[in-house]
Protein backbone atom coordinates (compact mmCIF):
# COMPACT_ATOMS: atom_id res chain seq x y z
CA UNK A 1 0.00 0.00 0.00
CA UNK A 2 2.43 2.16 0.86
CA UNK A 3 2.91 5.22 3.46
CA UNK A 4 -0.05 7.21 3.51
CA UNK A 5 0.74 9.53 6.36
CA UNK A 6 4.02 10.67 7.68
CA UNK A 7 4.05 12.72 10.79
CA UNK A 8 7.13 14.63 12.30
CA UNK A 9 6.86 15.71 15.89
CA UNK A 10 9.42 18.33 16.98
CA UNK A 11 8.98 17.98 21.08
CA UNK A 12 11.64 17.71 24.58
CA UNK A 13 9.95 14.22 24.99
CA UNK A 14 10.34 12.42 22.21
CA UNK A 15 9.75 8.76 24.02
CA UNK A 16 6.44 10.10 25.53
CA UNK A 17 5.22 10.27 21.90
CA UNK A 18 6.54 7.09 20.60
CA UNK A 19 5.44 4.82 23.53
CA UNK A 20 2.22 6.37 23.21
CA UNK A 21 1.23 5.69 19.58
CA UNK A 22 3.41 2.68 18.74
CA UNK A 23 0.34 0.89 20.18
CA UNK A 24 -2.86 -0.38 19.35
CA UNK A 25 -4.27 0.42 15.82
CA UNK A 26 -1.80 3.57 15.66
CA UNK A 27 1.28 1.30 16.02
CA UNK A 28 -0.24 -1.65 14.12
CA UNK A 29 -0.54 1.27 11.13
CA UNK A 30 3.24 2.22 11.85
CA UNK A 31 4.33 -1.73 11.59
CA UNK A 32 2.81 -2.00 8.00
CA UNK A 33 4.32 1.65 6.98
CA UNK A 34 0.52 2.92 6.32
CA UNK A 35 1.95 5.71 8.84
CA UNK A 36 5.07 6.94 9.29
CA UNK A 37 6.43 8.51 12.74
CA UNK A 38 9.49 11.09 13.36
CA UNK A 39 10.19 12.19 16.37
CA UNK A 40 12.63 15.21 16.65
CA UNK A 41 14.32 16.03 19.64
CA UNK A 42 14.68 19.44 19.89
CA UNK A 43 17.70 19.15 22.23
CA UNK A 44 19.60 18.37 19.86
CA UNK A 45 19.43 21.34 18.40
CA UNK A 46 20.64 23.03 20.88
CA UNK A 47 23.71 25.60 20.45
CA UNK A 48 24.04 25.24 24.72
CA UNK A 49 26.86 22.38 25.48
CA UNK A 50 24.59 21.70 28.44
CA UNK A 51 21.62 21.10 25.48
CA UNK A 52 19.79 23.89 27.13
CA UNK A 53 16.63 25.26 24.98
CA UNK A 54 14.93 27.98 27.44
CA UNK A 55 16.12 31.26 29.16
CA UNK A 56 14.60 33.88 31.14
CA UNK A 57 11.37 36.01 29.22
CA UNK A 58 12.15 39.58 28.46
CA UNK A 59 10.11 42.23 30.77
CA UNK A 60 10.21 39.85 33.52
CA UNK A 61 7.52 37.49 34.94
CA UNK A 62 7.47 33.48 36.30
CA UNK A 63 8.75 30.62 34.37
CA UNK A 64 11.05 30.29 31.61
CA UNK A 65 10.42 30.68 27.86
CA UNK A 66 11.87 28.13 24.91
CA UNK A 67 14.10 29.76 23.02
CA UNK A 68 13.41 30.41 19.00
CA UNK A 69 16.96 28.80 17.86
CA UNK A 70 16.70 25.49 19.09
CA UNK A 71 13.29 25.22 17.48
CA UNK A 72 14.35 26.62 14.48
CA UNK A 73 17.06 24.27 13.82
CA UNK A 74 14.68 21.40 14.79
CA UNK A 75 11.98 22.45 11.72
CA UNK A 76 15.09 23.02 9.33
CA UNK A 77 16.45 19.27 9.99
CA UNK A 78 13.12 17.78 8.41
CA UNK A 79 11.72 20.78 6.35
CA UNK A 80 14.23 20.15 3.27
CA UNK A 81 12.72 16.13 3.51
CA UNK A 82 9.14 17.20 3.24
CA UNK A 83 7.66 17.30 0.03
CA UNK A 84 9.10 19.82 -2.49
CA UNK A 85 5.59 21.52 -3.75
CA UNK A 86 4.80 23.20 -0.78
CA UNK A 87 5.53 24.43 2.43
CA UNK A 88 4.48 21.50 4.90
CA UNK A 89 1.82 22.36 7.44
CA UNK A 90 3.28 23.02 10.72
CA UNK A 91 0.56 22.45 13.83
CA UNK A 92 1.07 24.05 17.18
CA UNK A 93 -0.42 22.73 20.11
CA UNK A 94 -1.89 25.92 22.10
CA UNK A 95 -5.33 26.72 24.21
CA UNK A 96 -4.98 29.68 21.45
CA UNK A 97 -5.66 28.00 19.12
CA UNK A 98 -8.92 26.52 17.03
CA UNK A 99 -10.78 24.20 18.88
CA UNK A 100 -10.03 20.93 17.43
CA UNK A 101 -12.89 18.96 16.04
CA UNK A 102 -13.63 16.38 13.35
CA UNK A 103 -13.95 18.62 10.60
CA UNK A 104 -10.87 19.96 11.36
CA UNK A 105 -9.27 15.87 11.47
CA UNK A 106 -10.70 15.46 8.19
CA UNK A 107 -8.78 18.55 6.99
CA UNK A 108 -5.74 17.43 8.19
CA UNK A 109 -6.18 13.70 7.04
CA UNK A 110 -6.26 15.41 3.43
CA UNK A 111 -2.46 16.07 4.29
CA UNK A 112 0.62 13.68 2.74
CA UNK A 113 2.75 15.30 5.79
CA UNK A 114 2.42 16.53 8.58
CA UNK A 115 4.69 18.48 11.27
CA UNK A 116 3.59 19.03 15.14
CA UNK A 117 5.20 21.51 17.28
CA UNK A 118 5.05 20.55 21.20
CA UNK A 119 5.71 23.93 23.66
CA UNK A 120 6.54 23.39 27.30
CA UNK A 121 7.38 25.96 29.86
CA UNK A 122 5.71 29.39 29.48
CA UNK A 123 5.61 29.06 25.65
CA UNK A 124 8.24 29.44 22.79
CA UNK A 125 9.71 32.37 21.55
CA UNK A 126 6.85 34.33 19.67
CA UNK A 127 9.35 34.89 16.52
CA UNK A 128 10.01 30.99 15.88
CA UNK A 129 6.08 30.64 15.85
CA UNK A 130 5.33 33.54 13.19
CA UNK A 131 8.46 32.18 11.10
CA UNK A 132 7.33 27.90 10.97
CA UNK A 133 3.67 27.95 12.12
CA UNK A 134 0.86 27.35 9.64
CA UNK A 135 -2.01 26.18 11.76
CA UNK A 136 -2.64 27.18 16.15
CA UNK A 137 -5.10 24.00 17.29
CA UNK A 138 -5.93 23.38 21.00
CA UNK A 139 -8.34 20.28 22.20
CA UNK A 140 -10.07 22.17 24.68
CA UNK A 141 -9.83 25.19 27.49
CA UNK A 142 -7.38 24.02 29.96
CA UNK A 143 -3.77 23.72 30.47
CA UNK A 144 -1.31 20.92 30.21
CA UNK A 145 2.26 20.65 31.28
CA UNK A 146 3.00 20.39 27.53
CA UNK A 147 1.76 19.45 23.90
CA UNK A 148 2.65 15.82 23.46
CA UNK A 149 -0.74 14.64 24.72
CA UNK A 150 -2.59 16.84 22.63
CA UNK A 151 -0.52 15.95 19.99
CA UNK A 152 -1.47 12.35 20.19
CA UNK A 153 -5.00 13.35 20.43
CA UNK A 154 -5.10 15.00 17.11
CA UNK A 155 -2.88 12.54 15.30
CA UNK A 156 -5.16 9.33 16.82
CA UNK A 157 -8.37 11.25 15.69
CA UNK A 158 -6.33 12.42 12.21
CA UNK A 159 -4.56 8.77 11.77
CA UNK A 160 -8.58 7.00 12.13
CA UNK A 161 -9.13 8.94 8.93
CA UNK A 162 -5.88 7.84 7.02
CA UNK A 163 -6.88 4.87 4.21
CA UNK A 164 -5.98 1.71 5.56
CA UNK A 165 -5.69 2.21 9.35
CA UNK A 166 -9.06 0.73 9.95
CA UNK A 167 -9.79 -3.00 9.35
CA UNK A 168 -13.44 -1.77 8.23
CA UNK A 169 -13.36 1.15 6.90
CA UNK A 170 -17.26 2.00 7.27
CA UNK A 171 -16.04 2.51 10.76
CA UNK A 172 -14.32 6.07 10.10
CA UNK A 173 -17.58 7.26 8.93
CA UNK A 174 -20.32 5.79 11.21
CA UNK A 175 -18.83 6.94 14.52
CA UNK A 176 -19.37 9.67 16.61
CA UNK A 177 -19.90 13.15 14.69
CA UNK A 178 -20.55 11.80 11.49
CA UNK A 179 -23.43 14.05 10.13
CA UNK A 180 -22.37 16.29 13.62
CA UNK A 181 -24.16 13.66 15.48
CA UNK A 182 -23.07 11.29 18.70
CA UNK A 183 -22.98 7.41 18.02
CA UNK A 184 -25.68 5.40 18.48
CA UNK A 185 -25.72 2.93 21.41
CA UNK A 186 -23.93 -0.01 20.83
CA UNK A 187 -24.76 -4.03 22.12
CA UNK A 188 -23.09 -7.38 22.38
CA UNK A 189 -23.51 -10.56 23.40
CA UNK A 190 -24.79 -11.64 26.31
CA UNK A 191 -28.95 -10.71 25.36
CA UNK A 192 -29.31 -10.19 28.61
CA UNK A 193 -27.01 -8.32 31.70
CA UNK A 194 -28.45 -7.89 35.39
CA UNK A 195 -31.53 -7.71 34.38
CA UNK A 196 -31.17 -5.42 31.47
CA UNK A 197 -32.36 -6.45 27.60
CA UNK A 198 -30.67 -5.39 24.19
CA UNK A 199 -32.98 -3.69 22.31
CA UNK A 200 -35.52 -6.03 20.48
CA UNK A 201 -34.93 -4.15 16.98
CA UNK A 202 -31.35 -5.26 16.75
CA UNK A 203 -32.21 -8.71 17.32
CA UNK A 204 -34.63 -8.83 15.06
CA UNK A 205 -32.55 -9.22 11.53
CA UNK A 206 -34.38 -6.11 9.76
CA UNK A 207 -31.54 -3.97 8.74
CA UNK A 208 -33.52 -1.08 7.64
CA UNK A 209 -35.78 -0.76 11.34
CA UNK A 210 -32.15 -1.26 12.51
CA UNK A 211 -30.63 1.58 10.30
CA UNK A 212 -33.88 3.64 11.71
CA UNK A 213 -33.32 2.95 14.95
CA UNK A 214 -29.74 3.74 14.95
CA UNK A 215 -30.19 7.23 13.29
CA UNK A 216 -32.92 8.29 15.76
CA UNK A 217 -30.92 6.64 18.95
CA UNK A 218 -27.99 8.81 17.66
CA UNK A 219 -30.35 12.32 16.91
CA UNK A 220 -31.88 11.90 20.09
CA UNK A 221 -28.21 11.18 22.00
CA UNK A 222 -26.61 14.48 20.32
CA UNK A 223 -30.29 16.34 21.45
CA UNK A 224 -29.64 15.18 25.08
CA UNK A 225 -26.13 15.47 25.40
CA UNK A 226 -24.72 17.80 22.90
CA UNK A 227 -27.47 20.30 22.04
CA UNK A 228 -25.04 22.46 20.74
CA UNK A 229 -24.13 19.90 17.83
CA UNK A 230 -27.77 19.27 17.13
CA UNK A 231 -27.95 22.86 14.90
CA UNK A 232 -25.13 22.15 12.76
CA UNK A 233 -27.03 18.03 11.62
CA UNK A 234 -28.14 16.96 8.82
CA UNK A 235 -31.28 16.37 10.00
CA UNK A 236 -34.68 15.90 7.35
CA UNK A 237 -37.76 17.80 7.80
CA UNK A 238 -39.50 14.75 9.82
CA UNK A 239 -36.68 14.44 12.24
CA UNK A 240 -36.67 18.37 13.22
CA UNK A 241 -40.15 18.00 13.46
CA UNK A 242 -39.84 15.33 16.02
CA UNK A 243 -37.03 17.46 18.25
CA UNK A 244 -39.43 20.51 18.06
CA UNK A 245 -36.72 21.86 15.62
CA UNK A 246 -38.93 23.16 13.29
Amino acid sequence: MGIEMKYHVLTLFPEMIEQGLNTSIIGRAIEKEIIELNTVDIRDYSVNKHKKVDDYPYGGGAGMVMQAEPVYRAYQSIAGTTQKDKKPRVVFLTPQGRVFNQSIAKELAAEEELIFLCGHYEGIDERVLEMIVTDNLSIGDYVLTGGELAAMVVIDAVSRLVPGVLNNDVSAEIESFHDNLLEYPQYTRPEEFEGRKVPEVLLSGHHQKIEQWRRMQSIQRTATRRPDLIKDASLTEKEKKELGLN
